[in-house]
This record gives structure tokens, C-alpha cells and sequence, in this order.
């Protein structure tokens, strides 16, 4: 699994740096969004939706909103929205505190999965492509928060497997232990560290960056349980197949989705 996961990345890896270093913004957004659907897609299966005409329209819907959004790039929306982003993460950890809230397969049940994923999605294509079109140096915060995020996934794994012994959230991820958290913080804040420096980020904003890449580790792994409370609703082990050793879109994306809106809104209260 170790072998199948790594091939997998080391293959997916430079494709996507490719992508954020040498697409325009306004062709990075709409190779983003179809990658983010097409997450929304495994998300309306595991919200239980099986219906593919239901599903297929609820996708369609979220491109709308996703168009919506880009018409709106210039205007007090899209901040607002990563605000948004931000409040539905805080929001989330009370989720995870209640494992039983919304788990029957019921109607009402299924609105509320389906809304919590416009809320997952929405915000995350707009704190991306906010961030990937900031200036002169736009690709390469997009990279910087991304390499936090990898780089936080990595530390946890292998700290978790060295040192993990007490369980973080055994109902929900049996697999994540408290060590691999302290392993993602200091991942985490080594890459923010030689980012920033690369990036000429000043003395006091460089330890606003540190403490930034903190707060985006925590939101990435917050990201990550509630994919996994998700997944044990619906009684699955993978939210789809598509990558070998790697499950679906939205099993690599689930971290990455918690974790722009909060590197988007560090990135705006820094000044970066």
C-alpha cells in the first residue's frame, strides 16, 4: 500500500506543481474546478444520494455557484466566502464531537451532507484560485500552502507509526494518533519556515507565517476526520477508486480543502 501510494504521488506530484507554476489564473481556475466537481461527485455518494441523475445535477449546480463566484472575483464576495470557509472548519470540529449527528440515512439527513459539501467545495476553489492569482507571487504561495499540507501528511504518517500510541479520534479515524499530529505541526512549520525565507517574508511576519501554518495543519487535519466521519456513515472504506493506493479525488483533497480558506485569510490578515 506504502509502495502503491507513493508511485501514485511521485506521479501526481509534478503535474500539479506544473499546473500552479505555469497556468494563468484564468486557466487555472476552471482546470481547478473540474477537479473539485468531480470531488463533489464522490462527496453526493457518500452524503447517500445513489440516484446519478440527482447527483449529476447537484454537481451542475455547484458549477454554477463556481462560475457565480469567478463573475464575482473582483467584488467584498470572495473574501466574505473565504470568511465563510473559515467558520465552517471552526464549525466542523464541533461536528466531529458528535459522531451520531446526521448519520441515519434520512432525507433531511442528506440535505444537510449535501449543503455541508457546497460549504467544503465552494470556498476552497475560491481561496485557491485567490491565492494562485495574488500578485506577482501567487503560484508560489499556491505551492507553499500545498507543500504545508503534504508536507503536514507526511510528518503524521511517519511520526504516527514511530511514536503514535494515544488515539486522536478513535471513533472516526482508528489510525490517527496525537504523535502524528505533533509530527504535522513540525512538518508543517518547517516547510512554512524555508517558504517564507525563499519568499522574503520579514522577521514579524515570518513567526505570523509560522504560527499560520499551525492553524492551516490543524484545519487540514480537521479536513481529513470529517472525510473519514463521512466514509464510516456511509459505511465505505474509500471515497472512490480512482488512484491506486490512493482511494478518490476527495480522499487527497479533503485536507487540502479545509486547509486554503484558512492559509487564504492568514495570507490576508499578514499581508502577505
Amino acid at each position: 500500500m506504502l509502495l502503491q501510494r507513493t508511485l501514485t504521488a511521485l506521479l501526481l506530484a509534478p503535474l500539479v506543481i506544473l499546473l500552479i507554476l505555469l497556468a494563468p489564473n484564468w486557466l487555472f481556475a476552471p482546470i481547478v474546478a473540474i477537479a473539485f466537481l468531480a470531488a463533489m461527485w464522490e462527496w453526493t455518494s457518500l452524503s447517500g444520494v445513489q440516484n446519478t441523475a440527482l447527483r449529476a445535477v447537484f454537481v451542475a449546480f455547484t458549477a454554477v455557484l463556481l462560475a457565480l463566484c469567478w463573475w464575482l472575483r473582483d467584488t467584498a464576495a470572495w473574501p466574505l466566502l473565504i470568511g465563510i470557509g473559515v467558520a465552517w472548519w471552526v464549525l466542523t470540529g464541533q461536528w466531529l464531537r458528535h459522531f451520531a449527528f446526521a448519520a441515519a440515512p434520512t432525507r433531511e439527513n442528506r440535505l444537510i451532507k449535501l449543503g455541508a459539501g457546497l460549504l467544503v467545495i465552494v470556498p476552497a476553489w475560491v481561496a485557491v484560485v485567490a491565492i494562485h492569482g495574488s500578485g506577482d507571487h501567487g503560484q508560489w504561495w499556491t505551492l507553499l500552502a500545498l507543500f504545508i499540507v503534504w508536507a503536514a501528511d507526511i510528518g503524521a504518517y511517519f511520526s504516527g507509526r514511530q511514536f503514535g500510541r494515544r488515539k486522536l479520534a478513535p471513533t472516526i479515524s482508528p489510525g490517527k494518533t496525537w504523535a502524528g499530529v505533533y509530527g504535522a505541526f513540525v512538518a508543517g512549520a518547517l516547510v512554512a519556515l524555508g517558504g517564507g525565507l525563499l519568499l522574503g517574508v520579514g522577521d514579524g511576519k515570518l513567526i505570523g507565517l509560522l504560527t499560520l501554518s499551525v492553524v492551516v495543519v490543524v484545519a487540514s487535519i480537521v479536513g481529513d476526520l470529517l472525510e473519514s466521519l463521512m466514509k464510516r456513515h456511509a459505511a465505505v472504506k474509500d471515497s472512490g477508486s480512482l488512484f491506486p493506493g490512493h482511494g478518490g479525488l476527495l480522499d487527497r483533497l479533503d485536507s487540502v480543502f479545509a486547509a486554503m480558506p484558512v492559509f487564504a485569510a492568514g495570507m490576508l490578515l499578514l499581508s502577505l
